[in-house]
């Protein structure tokens, strides 16, 4: 076997071991953590020198994008302005192999002083970290990947890990949804995926239907004339119930074929019973009807058939939700 490959596959195993090895340590005060991050009323902020401060950034992030408050705190910059970012209802999350960078001993006292809680997570229970922390998740000893056995490795490995575990723990405590995920991921595809049609859709405030009972061009007049996008027309019965609708194309066809078509009575040219969809539904459904059946438009209806606007595939584009048609 090639060497690099063999001593990658090294490095795999260790990081997978150090990972295994953690697991026997989560104790009661993993559990006192999840309820810290669940108390806390501020937000929940993370800081670390060198590696151990990319880890931090990280959780940091992971935390923020599933329900809780978090910010990442260079502990550096903090004694130097920054620890004005720190409220009493804050909660420092702070990590270090050794827990006794200089960085560190400074930015603890000064976090105590304004009454931060302090979770600590390393692996030197007796580090001055560990000893001023209201709450101690411990990381086991491991040795590192590297060959000098000198760069962060398995110990970083194992710092994101425990991180992780916090994170994810409070999460299932707060019942955080797939919906919230996306709310806070709407540049993402699950955050596109679980757009609702009443999100993107014309509102009929904007896009009003009209009443049954006069002509296509009485009808066309009152929605603003040919050619306005989106190029449909929603006609209801006096209730607003959605009875029809009128394409831009089935105008243009009218037109061609019958001299008297602008004046036709609208209820006998529209499209009769049109396909709808509810305000509700994920939009990529009426994505694959529209695809399904080459819709540009579809009325959007209520529970009782209720019309309630008109969803035009530019929406969707616009929203990111399809490639071009």
């Amino acid at each position: 076997m090639d060497q690099n490959i063999e001593y990658g596959r090294k490095v795999l195993r260790l990081e997978s071991e150090v990972i295994a090895a953690q697991e026997p340590l989560l104790d009661e005060r993993f559990g006192e953590a999840v309820e810290m991050v669940l108390a806390c009323k501020g937000q929940v902020i993370t800081t670390g020198m060198g590696k151990s401060g990319l880890i931090a950034r990280k959780i940091s992030a992971t935390l923020a994008s599933t329900g809780t408050r978090s910010i990442y705190l260079h502990p550096a910059e903090a004694v130097h302005g920054d620890l004005g970012r720190v409220h009493k209802d804050d909660l420092l999350l702070a990590l270090s192999r050794s827990g006794d960078t200089d960085e560190l001993r400074r930015l603890i006292p000064a976090a105590k002083r304004i009454g931060v809680p302090i979770i600590a997570v390393t692996a030197e229970p007796e580090s001055v970290l560990a000893r001023h922390a209201d709450c101690l998740l411990a990381v086991a000893r491991v040795p590192e990947a590297c060959p000098l056995r000198l760069a962060p490795t398995t110990s970083t490995t194992v710092q994101l890990a425990v991180g992780d575990a916090l994170a994810m723990a409070v999460s299932k405590r707060r019942n955080f949804t797939r919906e919230d995920y996306a709310a806070v991921h709407p540049g993402g595809a699950l955050g596109r995926a679980l757009i609702k049609v009443k999100d993107i859709m014309k509102a009929k405030e904007d896009w009003p239907a009209v009443v049954a009972g006069g002509s296509v061009r009485q009808g066309l007049m009152d929605n603003g004339g040919v050619g306005r996008r989106p190029g449909a027309l929603a006609v209801t019965d006096e209730q607003g119930k959605l009875l029809g609708l009128l394409t831009d194309g089935d105008v243009r066809r009218g037109t061609l074929v019958h001299a008297d078509f602008l004046d036709r009575d609208l209820q006998t040219v529209m499209t009769q019973s049109p396909q709808s969809v509810r305000a509700d539904q994920l939009a990529a459904e009426a994505w694959k009807t529209m695809r399904g059946h080459n819709f540009d438009e579809l009325p959007v209806v209520d529970a009782d058939g209720r019309y309630l606007g008109l969803l035009d595939i530019q929406d969707l584009l616009e929203a990111g939700l399809t490639g071009a048609p």
